[in-house]
């Protein structure tokens, strides 16, 4: 599958005080080279835009998305998609790029959502899907506001579908460190839940597929036992090559 992956990719800014004196560093972090490697082992073709990057870059038009089988959403925000300068800083009217996402799945394409702080509505509700067109396509209804579960003791997904996801993939899954509440739309297929939450929801909105995974493909939600567990990258081949088949 051709698969684009948008996000996933922060920069860090930090003051250090020391007595009298202060200083600054900064560092930049790219959060899914465990993803990347485990969906390009299984033969997937995969393009990474950064967060830095979509603002400019991220897909305008439904030809641009045609050259992918599946678009992969982590970790970025609606408004680093919807709010491009032209808009924003000259009040220029432009194509909203969610809403042709949205219309891309609809004639056929495959789209997931992976969880984290700026998925879904995020942290804060700054992730803020859920006042997009894209929301009308996601398999999850979203809450509107700070929809994250902390769980430091780790939390633990289960499920007994015998989903083509599913198959072959060990039914004791790592722990995590936490997710994105969200609610099943009524004819969406939950495959794994944490308690009563969804984990891992599918749907097929008019010609296409979709897929909401509530939690993190990476630290910190990603937990270590997650990124070394052996079916990590078969795992997300299995989802992909669902979502593509639409």
């Amino acid at each position: 599958m051709r698969v684009l992956i948008a996000g996933e990719t922060w920069v860090t800014h930090k003051v250090e005080v020391k007595g009298f004196s202060s200083y600054s560093t900064g560092a930049y972090a790219v959060g899914l080279v465990e993803l990347v490697d485990g969906l390009q082992a299984h033969g997937h073709e995969v393009t990474h835009i950064t967060n830095h990057e979509a603002v400019e870059v991220f897909p305008w038009a439904l030809e641009d998305f045609a050259a992918f089988d599946v678009v992969v959403l982590s970790d970025i925000s609606a408004d680093t998609i919807q709010l491009h300068p032209a808009c924003l800083e000259r009040g220029e009217r432009i194509p909203d790029r969610l809403r042709v996402l949205a219309d891309y799945v609809l004639g056929g394409g495959g789209l997931l959502m992976v969880g984290g702080y700026m998925s879904f509505s995020g942290y804060e509700g700054k992730a803020r899907y859920q006042a997009t067109p894209l929301a009308s396509v996601l398999p999850v209804t979203l809450l509107g506001h700070d929809d994250r579960v902390e769980a430091p003791e780790g939390v633990t997904p289960t499920g007994g579908s015998q989903h083509p996801i599913l198959a072959d993939i060990a039914p004791d899954w790592p722990y995590f460190l936490g997710y994105n509440r969200v609610i099943a739309k009524p004819d969406a297929e939950v495959l794994m839940t944490v308690g009563e939450d969804p984990f891992l929801v599918v749907g097929a909105p008019g010609d296409g597929r979709v897929a909401a995974f509530a939690s993190d493909c990476s630290p910190h939600w990603g937990s270590p036992a997650f990124l070394a567990w052996p079916d990590y990258g078969r795992f997300w081949s299995n989802l992909v090559d669902w979502l593509g088949a639409s």
